[in-house]
C-alpha cells in the first residue's frame, strides 16, 4: 500500500501532470451525469497548465466528448475511454476503428436490461459501453453476466473492465497506460517527468507505466492495494495539493 503521507510539493517543477477525473478531481456522484465542475476546479487546471508550459492532460474512462462538455469552456489534451481515444496537445484527435454493428446489437442487449432493472444506467460512450449499478448494487452479479454475455458477442476486439459500480466494454488494446506512455513522447510532455494523480483500478496501468518512467504515482482514496508509491485522502485534498505546486521559476530554468 502507498504511504499514508501526501506527496511533497513537485520540484523541480518540470512536471507532465496527468490527473483522473472521476473519484480524483470531481467526487463520485450517484450518477455519471450528476457530477459537479466547480469554477474553482476549472481555474486550478488552468493556472497549473499555464505554469506547466501546456504539460497537463486529463486521463479519464469519460468520452473527451463528454469531458469538454463537462470542462467547458476549457479544453485540455486528453485520454477518453481508458485511452482508447486521445486528443494530443496540438488538437488532433485519435479514435479506434470498432464494429459499429457488433455495438450497436450490444447495446440492444444491455438497453433491454437496464430499461427493465430499476436503478440500472446504460452509458454509451460511443466506442465503449458501460453499464452502472451504483443506485441498485443488488444487481452487480446480473449486470456481469450481462456484460459477460455481450462481450462474447463482441468478441476479442472488446475488453471487459471493471469500475466503482460499473463495468463497461471498451476496444482492446489501449489503456491508460499507453495514453500516458503516448503523452511523454509528443511536445510538451516528452523530457519532462510524469506525474499521475487516480483513485481507481482503471489508473493501475497508469501507475505502472509512470513509476516505469521514474515519475510519481498517486492514489486517490482509503488504503488499498496499488502501484501507486503515493496517496491522497480525498478529492479535496487533490484539489488543494494541485493548488500548492508552487510557479514555475523560469529565471532558474534558463540559468546555465
Amino acid at each position: 500500500m502507498p504511504p499514508h503521507t501526501p506527496p511533497s510539493q513537485p520540484s523541480p517543477p518540470q512536471w507532465a501532470v496527468f490527473l483522473d477525473v472521476d473519484g480524483t478531481l470531481l467526487d463520485i456522484a450517484a450518477t455519471p451525469h450528476a457530477v459537479v465542475v466547480p469554477d474553482t476546479l476549472r481555474k486550478i487546471l488552468l493556472d497549473l497548465q499555464r505554469r506547466l508550459d501546456g504539460a497537463l492532460a486529463l486521463i479519464s474512462g469519460r468520452s473527451i466528448q463528454t469531458l469538454d462538455a463537462l470542462f467547458a469552456p476549457l479544453q485540455f489534451p486528453c485520454a477518453g475511454i481508458h485511452g482508447n481515444e486521445r486528443r494530443t496537445s496540438n488538437g488532433v484527435l485519435l479514435q479506434p476503428q470498432v464494429s459499429k454493428q457488433a455495438l450497436q446489437q450490444a447495446h440492444r442487449q444491455l438497453a433491454e436490461l437496464a430499461a427493465a432493472r430499476d436503478g440500472l444506467l446504460l452509458e454509451d460512450k460511443g466506442h465503449a459501453l458501460a453499464l452502472h449499478f451504483r443506485l441498485a448494487p443488488w444487481l452487480q452479479q446480473e449486470v456481469e453476466r450481462a456484460m459477460e454475455a455481450a462481450q462474447a458477442l463482441l468478441g476479442e476486439s472488446f475488453t471487459l473492465q471493471t469500475g466503482k459500480s460499473v463495468l463497461e466494454l471498451r476496444p482492446s488494446g489501449a489503456s491508460k497506460g499507453t495514453a500516458v506512455q503516448a503523452f511523454m513522447r509528443e511536445t510538451p510532455f516528452a523530457g519532462r517527468t510524469p506525474l499521475y494523480v487516480g483513485d481507481d483500478v482503471t489508473d493501475e496501468s497508469a501507475f505502472a507505466a509512470i513509476n516505469a518512467l521514474g515519475g510519481t504515482s498517486i492514489r486517490v482514496g482509503k488504503p488499498a492495494p496499488t502501484q501507486a508509491q503515493h496517496r491522497l485522502e480525498s478529492v479535496a485534498a487533490v484539489r488543494s495539493w494541485l493548488r500548492s505546486i508552487p510557479p514555475i521559476d523560469t529565471a532558474r530554468l534558463l540559468s546555465p
